[in-house]
């Protein structure tokens, strides 16, 4: 099973922080559900072209917080996907510290605010047309 996971190897964030975000993402989007089957770690290291132990490293950070686990001879497994309360509160935390780094980051290069709303603007419908085709 492929997951739509895609890394930049440029970006000051671990790869393996970057994979466990997108997966907890996916658990929150709703995307990946309990009991879901995610990926031999063998298997997304080389669809991510990643070292196989940066793929361990993040499957071991989401078993430990209770949220995969793997069985050992059948895969590895969705165990705990929020309840649609908990997982509304996820997303809007999140997309806030989004909307947070995003202002944060155009300040810091001098940017106002009505330039950050221009360009939001200017980028939204490609931005919906991505997500109507997806």
């Amino acid at each position: 099973m492929l997951i739509p996971i895609q890394i930049d190897k440029n970006a000051p964030v671990p790869l393996h922080d970057q994979i466990k975000e997108q997966i907890l993402g996916l658990i929150h989007a709703g995307r990946l559900k309990t009991g879901d089957q995610l990926p031999t770690m063998r298997a997304l290291s080389i669809e991510l072209a990643v070292n196989f132990n940066t793929v361990a490293l993040a499957y071991r950070e989401l078993d430990s917080q209770g949220v995969i686990a793997t069985r050992r001879g059948e895969g590895t497994f969705v165990t705990h996907a929020p309840g649609a309360a908990e997982m509304q509160q996820v997303r809007d935390s999140k997309l806030q510290s989004l909307l947070a780094a995003l202002f944060n980051e155009a300040r810091r290069l001098g940017y106002s605010v009505d330039e950050v709303q221009q360009a939001f603007e200017q980028q939204r419908p490609s931005a919906q047309e991505e997500n109507e085709n997806a």
